[in-house]
């Protein structure tokens, strides 16, 4: 009996859905790196720009560049002393 579906043919459909599947997955992952990257860079700017306004009270500043951003964007209030602690030592 012939039903007009083929077990090769369901065999073969799912196969290349899990393909687009992983192939979907693989592509987005380094947009989704970026965008997070951005993010974090975003906020490492809020952050060094606060830390400098009320540091300025005491005589203290860290400088704003791509470096300086993404250190206090991926490690936070950490990072942001740990630069303050660097530039007071150095």
């Amino acid at each position: 009996m012939d039903n007009g579906l083929d077990i090769n043919l369901i065999i073969a459909a799912i196969f290349g859905l899990i393909i687009v599947y992983v192939l979907f997955r693989l592509l987005t992952f380094p947009f989704r790196l970026f965008l997070s990257l951005i993010s974090k860079a975003a906020v490492g700017a809020v952050i060094l720009v606060i830390f400098n306004l009320l540091g300025a009270w005491w005589g203290i500043s860290i400088g704003i560049n791509p470096i300086t951003i993404l250190i206090a964007g991926i490690l936070g209030a950490p990072g942001v002393l740990m630069m303050a602690v660097l530039q007071y030592l150095l």
